[in-house]
């Protein structure tokens, strides 16, 4: 097999982990705030935009497609053999190991955002207050500080940037179409909704030290804002897929399920319901462990009531913790990860690509719902990636922008603030 060569990377001297943190500050202690740029509006003369692509391995993988029918101009991974990989696809880019010695290119005018879940946050708001266009794989924030420090860069620079979170089953068909059955009150209105995930990976704890970094890796450029803990290869075992999520479970890099497929199937009913932020929080799970994430948690929040309307709890459910079925012959537990919504004439079972409709009531009958004409049907996305770049080009608008998902897993982080500190949590989020 013919060895890879290492690109010359442009980011030297390297910036230790003591000026790292010295400069950013660790995750929930605040962010340096940096001034606005405007050099990256729109796209470059050939019409195609200047991406850096932040995170070359695991989600980096996934957009070579997209990626390729633009300028990546710009390649960033703490990992020196993936690094490596990636200037093969993309071999005029310039490469670099740290994120913000990167985002210091001038000719950027867009990044893609792949790294570990505790970088994303910071990412993104030095990102935006250069004035880029950001596409950040989810979670958005690893944090409820995080998430409104994202948001409120966001909304500063809206009429400026295009943002998008990679809920990528988002563009499925079944998205507008669950969200039209509730906005046109096929169940009436919303009393609760539920969303869970069946995945279970405990973890006993940080890994214990194992030597050295290994001399391809920046290990505490990759350890960034979170506190420090010593190098061990568990932390990064496993494929570029799904598997190579094997920080996830630990605080201090990830949010477990509530920030992995919490993420996507708590979209089913963002979507659906036009929500902003709860006024309370409750959650009960595993034991808490100081070091990693629970695998059994079930949190609920609740919404304060619109236009007279009653108010509305929406819950997580994870790790064999489900939400009480509708009807006892109806087995959540076969839908891996799936959502519920309760109302006033029936229920809504839905996952990604299906949905199921049970009427309740005295006039819960389909004969009182007028379905939309097929023609009034909104359609569905398709090319999630390709919304965002088509927004950068042109109306900077997509569907899971910062203020949409950033007020998604706000919510869903303070499920976990409530786990943790075991008690109901009034919250103000003005």
């Amino acid at each position: 097999m013919t060895s890879i060569p290492h690109p010359q990377v442009t980011d030297e001297p390297a910036l230790r982990r003591r000026s790292f943190l010295g400069t950013l500050g660790a995750a929930g202690a605040g962010f340096l705030i940096l001034p606005s740029g405007s050099r990256a509006q729109g796209a470059s003369p050939n019409g195609k935009l200047n991406i850096a692509l932040i995170g070359t391995w695991g989600r980096g993988l996934a957009h070579t497609g997209f990626l390729q029918q633009e300028n990546v101009v710009a390649l960033c991974d703490v990992d020196e053999n993936h690094l490596a990989e990636a200037t093969q696809k993309f071999p005029t880019a310039k490469t670099y190991h740290d994120w913000r010695k990167c985002l210091d290119q001038k000719d950027i005018n867009a990044v893609v955002i792949c790294t570990a879940d505790h970088t994303h946050a910071h990412i993104s708001t030095w990102a935006m207050n250069r004035g880029m266009h950001v596409y950040c794989e989810k979670p958005l924030a690893n944090s409820v500080e995080e998430a409104r420090m994202v948001r409120e860069t966001y909304l500063k620079h809206r009429g400026k940037v295009a943002t998008q979170v990679g809920t990528q089953r988002h563009a499925e068909e079944n998205f507008p179409r669950v969200r039209e059955l509730i906005q046109d009150g096929i169940i009436g209105d919303i009393v609760s909704a539920a969303a869970w995930g069946d995945r279970q990976i405990p973890r006993p704890g940080y890994l214990p030290a194992a030597g050295d970094p290994p001399a391809h890796l920046h290990y505490d450029l990759w350890l960034g804002p979170s506190p420090f803990h010593p190098y061990n290869p568990g932390y990064f075992k496993g494929g570029p897929g799904a598997n190579c999520l094997e920080w996830n479970m630990y605080w201090d890099f990830g949010s477990g399920q509530v920030g992995d497929m919490g993420s996507h199937t708590m979209d089913l009913v963002w979507n659906a319901l036009d929500l902003t932020l709860p006024v309370s929080a409750e959650a009960s799970g595993d034991p808490v462990n100081p070091e990693v994430t629970p695998v059994k948690l079930s949190a609920t929040c609740e919404f304060a009531a619109k236009q007279g309307k009653q108010p509305i709890k929406v819950s997580w459910h994870q790790g064999g913790a489900l939400p009480r079925s509708p009807k006892e012959h109806i087995d959540l537990s076969k839908i891996g990860h799936g959502a519920l919504f309760r109302g006033e004439k029936g229920s809504l079972v839905c996952d990604f690509g299906t949905r199921l409709v049970m009427p309740a009531g005295p006039r819960a009958d389909l004969t009182y719902f007028h379905p939309r004409p097929a023609d009034q049907l909104a359609k569905p996305i398709g090319d999630f990636a390709g919304e965002w770049v088509r927004a950068c080009k042109g109306d900077l608008k997509t569907s899971c922008n910062f203020e949409y998902a950033g007020n998604m897993i706000e919510m869903m982080l303070l499920g976990l603030v409530a786990y943790r500190a075991g008690k109901k949590i009034a919250y103000d989020g003005g």
